[in-house]
C-alpha cells in the first residue's frame, strides 16, 4: 500500500520510522515530512498541513491508500473528514470529535456527561472573571489557553499575580480555563480506538518543563521513558473500561464517532487516577520511546491488532535549540551525527539541509533515543550519544528517566 504521513516532527520521524517497517507498506510519502522522513520515501512539499483541501486532493491524485495524521491541528482543521468524504482511508479522528483536544471546555464536557474522573475547572473569557475565580483558590495555580497552543498554553504557577497576568494575555487568542491542581505522578497512555474496539500502547512518562528538576517553562516537551514501573495495578485496564470507552461511547450518541490515537494524561492523585487533558493523537516525546519498543506491524495496530511489546527499556532525551521555548535560535550547524553507535536512533524534528551540513531550524531540534535490557541502560546509551552531538546553545535536560 501507498502512505501518507502527515506531519513533520520528532513524532512524525519515530511514526514514519516505524511504518516504513511494514511489509505491507510498499511506499511512504510524507507532507511536509522532514530530513529524517526524507530518508524513508518521498516529501510533499509547498502544501500547509492545515491546508486540508489540498491534502486530500493530493491523497486522491497520488493513489494514497491510507493516512496517518501526526499533529493536532490539521485534524482540529478538519483533515479526516476531508478525506472521509473521498473515501480516502485515514487514521484520525474527524473535526467535532478533534475539540477533544483542540477546546479544553470540550473535553471537561465530554467527561460530565461520561462520568469520568477528572480536576475541576471553569472557563472565562475576561480577565476580571478569571482573576476572582483564581483568588478563591488556593495555589498552585493552573491557567491553560481553551484552544490549541502547541504545547505551550498551560500555566501552573505559585503566583497569583503571574496566574493573572498570564490568563490576561491568552485571552487575546480565546478563552482561558482555570482548573484545580491534581497532584500525584503523570503518566500518559495511549488509546488505538478503531471499529474492531480499543488497545493500549505501552505507558510513557514524559517531562514538560524546560530544565532539570521540572524547573523553568512549559514547553512541548523534553524528554520521555517507557516502560513506567511505578504504575498501579491494572491502570491500563482502569483507563480503557473508565475513560476511552466511557468517552468513546458518549462521542457516538453526540454523533461525532472517534476513530484515532486518543491519549490520556493521567494524575495518580491520593483519591485515584484523573484525566488531566486528552489529545487526539500520539504524544510527542512520548511516541519516540513507545514504538521502538513495539514488534507489532504498526498498520496492524492501526486496523485493530492488538499490539505486542519487546522486554526494552527506551529513554528519550530531546535536544532544544537555544532561546527555546520562547525564541528558538536557527542555523546553528549540528555536529556529531554521523558518529553514533547502533544501539541509538535519533528523531529529527527541527532541522534542514543547508549544502552538506545539517543545521537547526526549530524548537525542539532532535529526539536520542536509547535502549536496552533496563532503563539505566538505555539512559546510559541515550547520554552518551548525546556527548557526540553539539552545537552552540544546544539545551536539554539531565535527569529524564533517572529514579
Amino acid at each position: 500500500m501507498r502512505v501518507l504521513l502527515v506531519g513533520s516532527g520528532g513524532r512524525e520521524h519515530a511514526i514514519g520510522w516505524k511504518l516504513a517497517q511494514s511489509s505491507r507498506v510498499d511506499e511512504l510519502m510524507s507532507l511536509p515530512g522532514n530530513l529524517g522522513l526524507a530518508e524513508l520515501g518521498p516529501v510533499v512539499e509547498g502544501i500547509s498541513v492545515n491546508d486540508v483541501g489540498a491534502i486530500a486532493a493530493m491523497a486522491r491524485v497520488h493513489g494514497i491508500d491510507l493516512v496517518v495524521v501526526g499533529p493536532e491541528a490539521p485534524l482540529a482543521a478538519g483533515l479526516a473528514d476531508a478525506l472521509r468524504r473521498l473515501k480516502i482511508p485515514v487514521f484520525g479522528p474527524g473535526r467535532v470529535a478533534a475539540m477533544l483536544e483542540s477546546s479544553k471546555t470540550f473535553a471537561k464536557q465530554v467527561m460530565a456527561k461520561a462520568g469520568v474522573p477528572t480536576g475541576k475547572s471553569e472557563t472565562f473569557s475576561t480577565g476580571a472573571a478569571a482573576r476572582r475565580q483564581l483568588e478563591e483558590l488556593d495555589p498552585p495555580y493552573v491557567v491553560k489557553a481553551d484552544g490549541l497552543a502547541g504545547g505551550k498554553g498551560v500555566l501552573v504557577t505559585e503566583s497569583l499575580t503571574e496566574a493573572g497576568e498570564w490568563a490576561e494575555r491568552w485571552l487575546g487568542d480565546g478563552p482561558v480555563v482555570v482548573e484545580e491542581f491534581l497532584e500525584g505522578p503523570e503518566v500518559s497512555i495511549f488509546a488505538v480506538c478503531t471499529e474492531k474496539g480499543v488497545s493500549t500502547l505501552s505507558p510513557a512518562r514524559d517531562y514538560k518543563r524546560l530544565r532539570d528538576g521540572d524547573e523553568g517553562p512549559n514547553t512541548g516537551g523534553m524528554g520521555s521513558y517507557s516502560p513506567v514501573d511505578d504504575l498501579p495495578d491494572g491502570l491500563e485496564t482502569w483507563t480503557v473500561e473508565n475513560v476511552v470507552e466511557p468517552v468513546l461511547a458518549q462521542m457516538e450518541r453526540d454523533e461525532a464517532p472517534f476513530h484515532g490515537f486518543l491519549y490520556t494524561g493521567l494524575v495518580l492523585t491520593s483519591d485515584g487516577p484523573k484525566v488531566l487533558e486528552f489529545n487526539v493523537r500520539l504524544g510527542d516525546p512520548e511516541t519516540q520511546a513507545v514504538l521502538p519498543r513495539m514488534t507489532s506491524d504498526l498498520v496492524d495496530v492501526i486496523e485493530g491488532t492488538k499490539p505486542v511489546w519487546s522486554d526494552l527499556a527506551t529513554v528519550n532525551v530531546v535536544l532544544a535549540a537555544e532561546g527555546y521555548p520562547e525564541s528558538p535560535e536557527k542555523g546553528a550547524r549540528i555536529k556529531g551525527l554521523d558518529s553514533l553507535p547502533d544501539d541509538v536512533l535519533v528523531f529529527h524534528a527541527g532541522t534542514r539541509a543547508e549544502g552538506k551540513q545539517i543545521v537547526v531550524d526549530g524548537g525542539r531540534v532532535l529526539s536520542v533515543v536509547g535502549s536496552g535490557p533496563d532503563l539505566a541502560v538505555a539512559r546510559d546509551r541515550a547520554y552518551s550519544a548525546i556527548e557526540r552531538i553539539n552545537w552552540p546553545g544546544m539545551q536539554y535536560r539531565t535527569d529524564i528517566a533517572l529514579p
